[in-house]
């Protein structure tokens, strides 16, 4: 069975992001980049999953500029076999993501598309629904356990409640939670290694899929300052602030 993974090349979570001066985006000028938090924990899953002998083949996936090339290659370095790299300059938002990854799945035929719930720059969580729906598959979303036998995948899933175990039909396509695995840590003969395995470049003309973008953004802003607290004397000047002043009572 094949394992697809997409991964998304974002900002490094460490790094403090700044907003441009026009207010058009994001500044990345020298900006450390690294891959989606969620999806290096996909990235792990379908390799444990590999080491168990239930997959076969993993293929890493990513969409975006050349310089995802090394995001790729860091999947590699974790375990997947081969990647393929739709390339574009054009900006990708959620629902053209999962056409690709749609055209992928009918190139490929994966038994089950691995891929981390949300990514951390713009926290969508959408392109694994839209996936299962444009490519009519069973969904098990925001995964803390995965286990697959016999033609089906039994997911345990977080949800407000608590957890909630489902079971579904492969083909399916799994979006995975934090919890579900820690990644293991890229050792230097990994990284090497993933130099020499393939990596396919491919462009979305290609895959007969249209890009361009259906939302404009209009204004990045940055989030108003925290106003500085202040110390009262006793409980009911507290209590006077935060009715009268506040409101909140």
């Amino acid at each position: 069975m094949k394992l697809l993974v997409p991964v998304k090349r974002v900002v490094d979570y460490n790094v403090k992001v700044r907003v441009k001066s026009d207010g058009s985006g994001m500044d990345l000028a020298g900006v450390k980049m690294s891959m989606n938090p969620f999806d290096e924990i996909a990235v792990e899953e379908a390799v444990r999953l590999k080491e168990k002998g239930v997959a076969t083949e993993i293929i890493a996936v990513s969409c975006g500029v050349a310089q995802c090339q090394e995001t790729l290659r860091t999947a590699l370095a974790i375990g997947a076999d081969r990647a393929i790299l739709v390339e574009t300059d054009a900006e990708l938002q959620p629902l053209a993501v999962a056409k690709i990854l749609k055209a992928l799945i009918d190139k490929e035929q994966p038994g089950l598309v691995i891929l981390g719930k949300q990514a951390i720059d713009d926290d969508c969580n959408q392109v694994g629904q839209m996936l299962a729906a444009l490519a009519d598959l069973p969904q098990a979303t925001f995964a803390s356990k995965v286990e697959v036998a016999d033609g089906k995948a039994q997911v345990t899933r977080e949800v407000d409640g608590g957890l909630e175990t489902v079971s579904v039909t492969l083909p399916a396509v799994v979006t995975t939670d934090l919890r579900l695995n820690e990644p293991r840590y890229v050792t230097l003969p990994n990284i090497m290694k993933a130099k020499k395995k393939p990596l396919e470049n491919v462009k979305p003309a290609d895959l007969g899929v249209d890009v361009t973008p259906r939302l404009k953004t209009l204004k990045v802003s940055e989030p108003p300052k925290r106003g500085a607290g202040v110390k009262v004397p006793d409980v009911a000047t507290l209590v006077d602030k935060l009715k009268n002043e506040a409101k909140v009572i």
